[in-house]
């Protein structure tokens, strides 16, 4: 006789908790995230110090962190779509232990080839994490309270985000200039050993037992990949030097073409009766599709407002890193306050909390700017912190409303892989982002810098020029806010004026709070 598990996908089980053991499982997921989206801001400050140590070339010292970008974006849809169909509990504990081991082979690395492996290994790792970090979150929480967890997810991606070449600058600055750059590895083993530890005993286990074959879709897998690293490389190695290889572009043509062809196979897999890597049916809930690309949009522009920033107030006005980094906190501390209030605010009000953290993220970005090209040097980075305030209230009111927002529609079974759709998004949004506002700065200096305007004058245009680029990619995430806020009102009002049980399915799965 057949087993009665054998036919279908294993289950995502409810999770008998209390709520204190809820929010400590919690503690552990925000935990791995804050410890993930470090790695992704604090090593760029550590960049000179590897040179010196390694006599790194820049192409080398590019790979270094875009490697991790790279792995870290491949990994994450994949991943969420195993730990939809097994144990989230499993793969974070495995994602976790590997990139703790990974922290260690960085920081012990005799060379650049070395640490280049080792970081690799380190995105691997934390695209393997992060999709259950997500999907943990989405299935333990319900209503409200899921609303609450959010925002404080928020406010640990923002912390982490702005905090990062502050701690970065503090490592170099407690290890030295030579070895410095180690200790920003090293500090990932004490705090990955007691995540683990912590996890082993907090994490619920979330899925039954099933025999049934792992699902992962291989073609799919393959096209996605190729897919994925023709679009990001060209970005990735975007400078803004003249050193740059023009033909990195065809590359873009080799996307397209994966792209069309991904999705050509998606359809045909899903029509077969199988389940496909990515369902693109969840790009038909209004509420995620716009969510997703908001939030792709937002993370082109904030990283790179903190690079540029942080590179500005280093090599335009000679301030030490740790100095430089701390121009951020402001908006580190803040933003944490705002998302924590944003995740209760977002389900009173919906999507016009995230219009008013854009703009003022945009009020924020022009602040820099003015205080940049007008404020005398001396003076700047205390003003620029004070402008960092503002920003700070803006990312905490845009990351944890838009994100609760982009998943409350979503299925509890397909929490992580919805999620990881979303990371994805960000990584890449990172990626590119960061290309532009780079090349705009770099090439003004390059272009500016040689016997032209004074060496203040050229800083000034080029983060002038690179911010342009931020301010861009922010208006077009404010378009689409209200955009988005647009269409749910009217939503609303078609619900208002239908008699009750009029309501088609799709119109019950929209949200009804409102403008969000």
């Amino acid at each position: 006789m057949r087993r009665p598990d054998t036919g279908t996908h294993p289950v995502t089980r409810d999770i008998p908790l209390d709520s204190r053991r809820r929010w400590q499982a919690f503690a552990v997921c925000v935990a791995v995230a804050a410890i993930t989206i470090l790695d992704l801001s604090k090593v760029n400050v550590a960049l000179p110090s590897i040179e010196t140590a390694f006599g790194s070339g820049s192409t080398e010292l590019q790979l270094i962190v875009s490697g991790y970008v790279l792995t870290f974006g491949l990994f994450l849809v994949p991943m969420g779509r195993i730990g939809d169909q097994r144990s989230r509990r499993s793969l974070f504990i495995i994602g976790l232990s590997v990139f703790t081991l990974a922290s260690v082979a960085c920081a012990l690395a005799p060379s650049t080839t070395v640490l280049l492996i080792a970081r690799l290994v380190q995105g691997m790792a934390a695209g393997t994490q992060m999709p259950q970090v997500l999907g943990l979150i989405q299935q333990l929480f319900q209503g409200k309270e899921r609303a609450r967890a959010f925002g404080l997810f928020g406010a640990t991606i923002g912390i982490a985000t702005a905090f990062g070449p502050t701690l970065g600058g503090l490592m170099i600055a407690l290890g030295g200039p030579t070895d410095g750059w180690r200790w920003i590895f090293w500090m990932n083993l004490p705090l990955g050993l007691i995540v683990i530890a912590l996890a082993l005993f907090l994490l619920p286990q979330t899925r039954t037992k099933s025999r049934r074959r792992l699902e992962l879709d291989p073609i799919g897998v393959v096209l996605f990949a190729v897919t994925i690293i023709a679009l990001m490389l060209p970005f990735l190695f975007t400078t803004g030097s003249p050193d740059d290889k023009p033909q990195r572009w065809w590359l873009l043509i080799v996307f397209v073409l994966f792209a069309a062809g991904f999705f050509a196979w998606e359809r045909r897999y899903a029509a077969s009766g199988k389940q496909p890597l990515i369902p693109f049916g969840l790009f038909r809930i209004s509420s995620y599709r716009n969510g997703t690309l908001l939030q792709t949009v937002y993370f082109a522009a904030a990283p790179a407002m903190f690079l540029l920033t942080t590179l500005y107030l280093q090599s335009g006005l000679g301030i030490e890193p740790l100095f430089a980094g701390m121009v951020t906190v402001g908006f580190a501390l803040v933003s944490a306050v705002a998302s924590w209030y944003g995740g209760a605010l977002v389900s009173r009000f919906g999507r016009p909390v995230v219009v008013w953290g854009l703009a003022l993220m945009l009020v924020c970005v022009a602040g820099l700017v003015i205080t940049a090209v007008y404020v005398p040097d001396s003076v700047t980075p205390y003003v620029m912190a004070g402008v960092m305030v503002i920003g700070g209230v803006g990312g905490g009111l845009v990351i944890a409303p838009n994100q609760t927002l982009t998943l409350a529609d979503i299925p509890v079974k397909q929490g992580g892989l919805a999620g990881s759709v979303g990371q994805l998004g960000q990584r890449i949004g990172t990626a590119v982002g960061t290309a532009v506002a780079l090349a705009l700065f770099y090439a003004t200096i390059y272009r500016e810098g040689a016997g032209g305007p004074s060496n203040t004058v050229v800083f000034h245009d080029a983060y002038g020029y690179g911010m342009t680029a931020v301010g861009l990619f922010l208006s077009v995430a404010f378009v689409i806010a209200v955009v988005d806020l647009s269409a749910r009102r009217k939503v609303k009002k078609a619900k208002k004026k239908k008699p009750a049980g009029a309501g088609t399915p799709a119109e019950a799965g929209a949200p009804t709070d409102s403008g969000g």
